[in-house]
């Protein structure tokens, strides 16, 4: 079996927050999640951080994604709410859980990318002006530790909402726009770097966090973004997925 899979990681908006009620459905029938180092039919949430943990843009990718190269996808979720830029270096315990769960999903699948949403939480003005050559230190080494030089990262703007957005804790949101020029100069600068716009996309009522429906967009413009950017001579090797894919539907577990 031919699992491509995509790792997950950056803060909450990358997590998901969308109101399952308000979701929109997906085909999930070819979409995996790692869960213990294998892989298990998809279910909400997919990236289980915190107890109020909801939609992810990444269901929406991963069914576009299946469908137009008619393979299973998996995802390897990672995100973990509220964190900065600082607390994913290299040798953080962010860095290194994302790197271990990655070479678990390597032993049977091959990854394809990975997908970026961070940035609320380094809107301090002591932080984000640095934010560009901070990130590009981390890319870096995900693609030295996974061996990922030929696969595309995937950034995703931050919403436009912050700039209404009170939050109790996290402060200085009115500077997101200084953390997505930095974004834009990444994508511009670094190869096999793709940036996806948040224009015109909306919150749930904290206007922190994009909405189910707006993730549903926000993952169509992520797999955009994506295909653009991909290389289309990526080999992909079949893997032995004897022991690491449970095809048991959720509820017979």
């Amino acid at each position: 079996m031919m699992i491509h899979s995509f790792l997950l990681i950056g803060q909450s908006n990358m997590a998901g927050r969308g109101f399952f009620d308000e979701a929109i459905e997906v085909d999930s029938s070819r979409i995996s999640v790692l869960r213990n180092g294998r892989w298990m039919p998809m279910y909400r949430p997919v990236n289980n951080d915190r107890s109020f943990s909801g939609v992810n843009l990444a269901e929406k990718f991963a069914e576009l994604y299946a469908k137009k190269y008619n393979v299973m996808v998996g995802l390897i979720p990672c995100a973990d709410g509220g964190t900065r830029l600082d607390q994913w270096e290299p040798g953080s315990l962010l860095f290194d859980h994302a790197v271990f769960q990655a070479k678990l999903a390597q032993r049977s699948s091959t990854i394809a990318g990975v997908l970026w949403h961070q940035g609320e939480s380094d809107c301090d003005p002591m932080l984000y002006p640095t934010y560009q050559p901070r990130f590009e230190a981390i890319m870096n080494a995900f693609r030295k530790e996974l061996d990922l030089y030929d696969v595309p990262f995937v950034l995703g703007k931050l919403g436009d909402f912050l700039a209404e957005c009170d939050h109790p804790r996290i402060k200085h949101l009115e500077n997101y726009h200084h953390v997505n020029d930095a974004l834009e100069k990444i994508a511009e600068t670094n190869p096999m770097t793709a940036l996806v716009s948040a224009e015109g996309l909306t919150a749930n009522a904290d206007q922190l966090h994009f909405n189910a429906k707006s993730l549903y967009e926000f993952g169509i413009r992520y797999f955009e973004q994506f295909e653009k950017t991909r290389d289309p001579n990526k080999v992909f090797v079949e893997k032995d997925c004897a022991d690491a894919v449970s095809m048991l539907p959720i509820e017979a577990l």
